[in-house]
């Protein structure tokens, strides 16, 4: 029989600690864009080799959230604008088949009235920044797995680690603001309407528009 006073054994190797723990600062913005990731600084700071934080380094460069230069050095992927673009052009393309698949299926009332409940909050409302980009991230995760269509949801979510580290980008403008209910109030109007043309527009334009707050 089990003890009930040992404590349960980590299975994850070090390695893998590590790598979890180094794309957590990353996605939540611990480390941003440009930061350098240095191996004998983080091995200390985790009590590992620097081949452990190198083995997981380069997992995270193959995921596309580090990049490596001539001398070795680790940074923290700074996308393009040319990159921010095409990354919030597929999601405009993937969440307006979303909306498709859900009016052609009847559904665009009752999904309306749950994304209503999802909006996010609105921009005087006194949210930080982590958990606003949480809620905005679930309103459009939201409405992919509502279309039913695994694949296009797969393919969503396959972006959301590069959607993350676009959203720690410095940019222009305000970025909270593209991320508050006003903005996404239109995205919900467009499916109650099933109107599949209104809501491609509606859909284009915030994401064109976020790509735009967004490129440094």
């Amino acid at each position: 029989m089990p003890n009930p006073r040992l404590p349960k054994l980590n299975r994850m190797t070090l390695r893998e600690q590590v790598l979890e723990s180094l794309r957590e600062a990353v996605l939540s913005g611990t480390f941003r864009p440009g930061d350098h990731l240095a191996e004998t600084e983080l091995a200390e700071s985790y009590g590992v080799s620097r081949g452990t934080v190198r083995e997981a380094l380069r997992t995270l460069q193959q995921a596309g959230l580090v990049t490596g230069d001539s001398r070795g050095k680790v940074r923290v992927r700074t996308l393009s604008p040319g990159e921010i673009g095409e990354i919030f052009r597929v999601r405009a393309a993937l969440e307006t088949l979303a909306v498709e698949e859900i009016i052609a299926r009847g559904d665009a009332p009752a999904v309306a009235a749950e994304l209503h409940t999802l909006l996010p909050p609105a921009q005087e409302d006194d949210v930080d920044y982590l958990r606003r980009l949480e809620l905005d991230l679930a309103f459009h995760q939201r409405l992919c797995e509502l279309s039913g269509n695994a694949t296009l949801m797969e393919t969503w979510a396959g972006l959301e680690d590069r959607m993350r580290v676009v959203m720690f980008s410095p940019g222009q403008g305000d970025p909270v603001d593209i991320m508050n209910a006003d903005h996404h109030a239109p995205l919900v109007e467009a499916i109650a309407a099933e109107d599949p043309v209104g809501a491609r527009a509606a859909f284009f334009a915030h994401m064109d528009e976020a790509a735009r707050r967004w490129s440094a």
